[in-house]
């Protein structure tokens, strides 16, 4: 089993060319760096992923997923490396996909397009998108850069964006699109976006997959995509003897440990800690 990690880069922590040296170096295999823009004071949506729905103060303070991982990408030449997740509703998606070809360009076909719908409202909002058609949303700025990433000029109108058939260049290294991977929670809607557009699902902590598992494959299936081709990458996993068992037992090829937010030092004792699971 492949063995990434992922933590939250700040202003305060451990450098991105630190990270990626000691990670290639001890013989993890990749990096994923997760995005916000800002984090509205006024909290309108409850944190979903902690007990007691406090916010950390990393949330407001992230590097640029994009920056981090050119400057990992210059400083490595084996270590995998992607984002977990990028809130695609939050961008242009024109602009996006010059940054995910011209990233994958230039790390030679390293980059994972880890794609995500957010949760936190009021940054979604700020960014112009209304909240309950952010999916849809989504998927039409997905369709949109594929069209750009087409070998041939093509062109694309959805309901939410358009782009004339043109000339972009870098293409992604594998043809197409880059590797990508939907970050969410089980459910038909993710999982009908999986099928359409992804190479497979990233579930956050990794609970869940073995019931939700049959759906996704079925789905996968009757869409007439390999069956041997679909990936599912458990994400921001805390990592016990056990729970990495589990996953190889269940098939899974690659899995992304959680490096709690923490300085210098603090994230190269969780290195240390993780090295017991590596090949």
């Amino acid at each position: 089993m492949r063995i990434a990690v992922t933590t939250a880069l700040t202003d305060r922590t451990i450098t991105p060319v630190r990270l990626a040296r000691e990670l290639e170096e001890r013989g993890f295999d990749g990096l994923y760096l997760p995005e916000h823009t800002h984090i509205p004071v006024e909290h309108e949506t409850p944190y979903p992923y902690g007990a007691d729905g406090d916010l950390d103060d990393w949330y407001g303070r992230l590097l640029d997923p994009f920056v981090g991982l050119a400057q990992a990408a210059a400083v490595t030449s084996r270590l995998a490396l992607g984002t977990g997740v990028v809130l695609v509703a939050q961008h242009d998606p024109i602009v996006l996909a010059k940054q995910v070809a011209s990233l994958d360009h230039l790390s030679g076909g390293r980059f994972t397009f880890g794609v995500g719908f957010g949760w936190n409202r009021g940054e979604a909002e700020d960014h112009g998108v209304a909240w309950p058609t952010r999916r849809d949303l989504v998927l039409d700025r997905m369709r949109l850069m594929r069209a750009l990433w087409a070998d041939e000029p093509t062109p694309y109108k959805g309901p939410y964006g358009s782009v004339r058939a043109s000339v972009a260049h870098p293409k992604p290294v594998r043809g197409g699109s880059p590797r990508t991977l939907l970050g969410g929670g089980a459910g038909p809607k993710l999982f009908a976006h999986v099928v359409e557009y992804g190479d497979g699902w990233m579930p956050v902590g990794g609970a869940g997959v073995r019931e939700a598992l049959p759906a996704l494959r079925t789905l996968w299936a009757d869409a007439g995509r390999d069956p041997a081709a679909l990936e599912v990458v458990p994400y921001a996993v805390e990592p016990t003897p056990e729970k990495v068992a589990y996953y190889a037992d269940s098939g899974i090829e690659e899995a992304v440990f959680l490096i709690p937010t923490t300085d210098e030092s603090g994230a190269l004792r969780a290195l240390d800690g993780f090295a017991r699971y590596l090949g």
